[in-house]
């Protein structure tokens, strides 16, 4: 499935899994970003507030899935801006069961193909039903965000937040972390 992602992410690009909104924030969203939390594979707790002042990446993962390459893109877009962006990301089997690892597995899997040094969070559900974890409520609620109701197409569906707690970005999985557009809009 991983030989196949260069042909899988041209193919994509110009489906629904190409997908990106973006909104200007002109005031803050009704449910504060910062009041929120998530639990790292580790089971330690990461809160939100401490996130403030950075850029905030958000990214739905999978282990077995042919966007999985695109951990070793974020892993290259976290070296290159260090502390101004936190990138987070959130293992769901939700896509075509593409995560059956555990928490343990996944974050093996992840450190020694990907060499991945920024967090990842428990496996949990990012599609919309009662189980959806409280992030992605917020994320894909615009009366908790603001404006955006979108909920991931597939596995590394990558929504931003600014540094001041606002949703400004979501984009489908086929989009890279490396894609011109995706890099202006973390470093903007």
């Amino acid at each position: 499935m991983h030989i196949l992602y260069p042909v899988i992410k041209k193919i994509s690009k110009s489906g629904k899994m190409g997908t990106m909104r973006y909104n200007k924030p002109e005031k803050g969203t009704p449910e504060s970003f910062y009041h929120l939390n998530i639990i790292k594979s580790n089971g330690q707790k990461l809160d939100f507030s401490y996130l403030k002042g950075k850029k905030v990446i958000l990214v739905n993962t999978a282990s077995d899935c042919g966007y999985t390459r695109q951990y070793e893109e974020l892993q290259r877009l976290h070296e290159k801006l260090g502390d101004r962006v936190a990138i987070i990301a959130v293992p769901a089997n939700d896509f075509g069961s593409q995560e059956k690892g555990n928490d343990a597995e996944i974050t093996q899997f992840c450190q020694l193909n990907f060499g991945l040094t920024f967090p990842v969070a428990k496996k949990t559900t990012v599609i919309k039903n009662s189980a959806q974890h409280r992030v992605f409520q917020w994320l894909t609620n615009a009366s908790c965000n603001g404006w955006n109701d979108h909920a991931p197409d597939w596995n590394f569906s990558k929504y931003i937040v600014d540094e001041n707690g606002n949703l400004t970005h979501y984009f489908g999985p086929s989009i890279s972390p490396m894609d011109t557009e995706f890099i202006k809009a973390v470093e903007n």
